[in-house]
């Protein structure tokens, strides 16, 4: 892992434990964890790339989770999810604009010489690769399928 992210979220762990804030506090500790077993599985500290793919990870899993709490009308733990996905997202790069997303696809498109909808697959491992953790793949997946099927 990346001792300047590794650093920053135990300060922000000290801060949140000072100001008693149980969420931050556990969202911190649980993906300090989480980040730990990961180096622990791969026998080594964590590459930048892999620090951000595990932290997106936990995100998606709040993103989840909300939305099983919402249809369970559970608002309070609805709130404490995005709380949670709040503070992880402090630690990722900050997300592509619209039109940064959609140069980015135009970009992967052209490189990939993609005309239609069925060179989706030529198209997806760039544009993931140039997104470079900043958008998720659901969003790039409905960007490049809209730029794809949509004529020339």
């Amino acid at each position: 892992m990346d001792d300047g992210l590794r650093q920053q979220m135990q300060d922000d762990l000290k801060v949140a434990m000072k100001a008693r804030d149980e969420v931050t506090r556990d969202t911190i500790r649980f993906t300090l964890a989480a980040i730990k077993n990961a180096e622990i599985d791969k026998g080594g500290p964590l590459t930048a790339a892999e620090d951000m793919s595990l932290l997106q990870r936990e995100t998606k899993r709040r993103v989840d989770s909300i939305e099983q709490f919402r249809d369970a009308g559970r608002q309070d733990l609805v709130e404490r999810e995005e709380i949670q996905m709040a503070v992880i997202k402090k630690y990722l790069p900050v997300e592509l604009t619209d039109d940064e997303l959609n140069e980015l696809v135009q970009a992967a498109i052209a490189e990939a010489g993609a005309t239609d909808i069925k060179e989706l697959g030529k198209v997806m491992p760039l544009a993931i690769q140039r997104a470079a953790g900043r958008a998720d793949g659901k969003r790039l997946s409905t960007a490049v399928r809209k730029a794809l099927s949509e004529p020339a």
